[in-house]
Parts: structure tokens; sequence; C-alpha cells
């Protein structure tokens, strides 16, 4: 934010102590950025009316003492009463940006000796001033943040409708819609649009997505005989999954997770504290782990990190995959067993 004209100086005096005669300050370039940067000071409108009534009081070449009367300041703030600007002042002396230098009757002036030394009674901006870069770096900040969640909130807004086209009755749809109609953060942007994201990545591992036909769930069928009834479909939805989740048949498709260790994963037990060392390498906090194995069980939580290893660079974030699968939207499709024999079967086809 550029300092601009028009210019206070900032001295009491051409030789009062302590001032800088020689340097001049855009005070309304600091005001503006102050005002953007209210919120992180916990300042109310109210507090910059009274911050811009009392710096129209100052002049060019006269210094950074405010000697209007409270009444005249009151005025020029609209008729607010003396106990309204008291507690504005004193929130403006608690944050440093005023000092007041009282007289021995309050009342507010400046005296001259006769060899020119000055002082002046009053409520001084110097600490105001004095904090123009750190008032301008703050403001600036805060517009770059405003423009980043712009940015991100009309990428996930492009990438809904997009998922909208694919299923409108999508239940990430509704709720995201719903969490973008409050004020976000930054960091809550970010986190919506990976959600965003996992969904494309979801949907692409679903077992009857297009893109994943090569990996048929039945391990009667081969890639020649890709295409099920919609019948076989919901049968093969319906069959336990206990059967196919085997130690030695997770391990053995699943090679990736398994060429992490030297040691023999010989029961679920050795798996689940495997998978447990996994997680955080993969970015999945063990809190996560911890409340996904609560969640829907212990085997089906390691099951997910040694998919999702497996999956590896179709996967972008892997907390954020495991967090959907495990304990979010897609809690309740997703079926390790039928991701395993996709699995086992690409891997019988790719030799």
């Amino acid at each position: 934010m550029a300092l601009t004209k028009p210019s206070i100086e900032i001295a009491g005096a051409s030789t009062a102590p302590n001032s800088t005669t020689s340097s001049t300050t855009d005070i309304w370039g600091i005001f503006r950025a102050l005002r953007d940067a209210r919120s992180l000071f916990d300042l109310r409108p109210s507090h910059i009316h009274t911050l811009q009534a009392m710096l129209s009081f100052l002049k060019p070449g006269h210094g950074e003492t405010v000697f209007a009367s409270n009444y005249s300041i009151c005025q020029r703030v609209g008729g607010i009463d003396e106990r309204t600007l008291r507690r504005h002042i004193n929130r403006f002396v608690e944050l440093g940006f005023i000092t007041r230098n009282d007289s021995s009757n309050r009342k507010r002036y400046r005296v001259r000796s006769s060899n020119g030394e000055c002082i002046s009674y009053g409520l001084s901006l110097a600490p105001l001033l004095q904090r123009a870069s750190e008032l301008v770096a703050l403001a600036q900040e805060i517009e770059h943040n405003r423009r980043d969640q712009i940015f991100l909130r009309k990428q996930i807004l492009t990438k809904l409708a997009q998922l909208e086209e694919l299923n409108h009755r999508n239940p990430f749809i509704r709720d995201a819609r719903k969490a973008l109609r409050r004020k976000l953060s930054l960091s809550e942007y970010r986190a919506l649009l990976a959600g965003t994201d996992a969904e494309f990545e979801l949907i692409s591992m679903e077992p009857d997505a297009p893109e994943t036909m090569t990996l048929p769930a039945n391990d009667g069928q081969t890639v020649r005989h890709q295409s099920k009834s919609e019948e076989e479909r919901k049968d093969l939805e319906k069959t336990p999954a206990d059967p196919l989740l085997e130690p030695q048949l997770l391990t053995s498709v699943c090679d990736q997770a398994a060429s992490f260790t030297t040691n023999k994963l010989r029961n679920w037990i050795d798996i689940a504290n495997h998978a447990r060392t996994l997680a955080p390498m993969m970015g999945i906090h063990p809190g996560a782990f911890e409340k996904a194995a609560n969640a829907i069980g212990v085997r089906k939580a390691s099951c997910a990190v040694f998919i999702l290893l497996q999956f590896g660079e179709r996967v972008r974030d892997f907390g954020a995959y495991f967090h959907s699968i495990t304990l979010g939207q897609r809690q309740s499709q997703f079926n390790p067993a039928a991701l395993i024999k996709r699995l086992a079967v690409a891997s019988i086809h790719s030799t």
C-alpha cells in the first residue's frame, strides 16, 4: 500500500526533542491500513470513526498531537457522548496507538520557552505513525488472504458443478455448498478444496467407475468380461467381506505397504501395528487413524492405509482421502474386500 499525499510532518516543533523534522508520513494511508486491519486489534467501526475525527485535527507542520477538547472531538465524530469517546481513547492507549501527555489542569495546549524548546500537552498520535510499516504489512496480508479466498472459492464452485454433472445427488455437494454459505478462513477453503478433489479420486476408485473397468471385482471374471448386470453388482456388495480380508491376501496384494517392513505380517495385530506406523508417513494423523479404527474397526482402517498406499500416485492427498472413506461421506461406500479383489486381478493381468 503506497504512502501518498496529503502528509503530516512528524514533529511537535522544529526544535522539539525526539522529533523527526525531516521525515513526512501519509497519515491517512496509515489510517486506511489500520481500518482494513481493525479486526486483528478487536476494533469496531465506531473506534475507527473516532480516530478519523482526531486525525482531522492535525495540521501539516504542527506535529502529531491532538489539542482539541473532548467536546470538539465528539462533535466531529457525529455527536457521540463523552464517555464513549473516553472508552475509545482508552482502547487506543491500550493498543499503543496513542499516548496521553496530560497537563496539570488536564487542558490540551503547547508551550514554548524563549530558546525554542516546546512541550505539548494532549493526545499524541506519534506511536501510530511509528507503527506505519507494521500496519501497512498487516493490511496487505489481509488483502492477499481475501484474494486467495475468492480464488479458492471459485475453484471449489467449479469442481462442485462438475460433480453435479456426474451425480447431482451426491451428499458431499450439499454439505459443501452449505459450508460455503459461511465466511470461511483460508485454511478452511483449502481443506474444502482438498475434500472436493478427494471426491473425484474416490469416484474413480469405485468398482463401477468407467476408468477402473479394467479391474473387475469378481474373481471369476477376466478383463474380457467387464460388463456386469445390476443384480450381480448388488449381490457382490452384499457379500460378506471377512473371507477376503485374510492377512496373507492383503499383504500379497498391497506389496507397497509390505515393502516398508522387514518383519513378516502374519496376523491382523501385525498389520494394524504396521498401519499405525505407515499412517504418519503418509500424512494421516495418528489421531485420525484411531478415530477411524473406533468408527469402522481396526481391520478396515488398516486396509484403508494399505490400499491407499498401493494406489500410489493416483491419490493426491492420503490424509484427506483416508478421512473421507473412513470418517467422512464415503464411509458407508468403502469396501476393502472389493478393492483388494480389483487390485489382485489387476496384478494378475499385468504380469
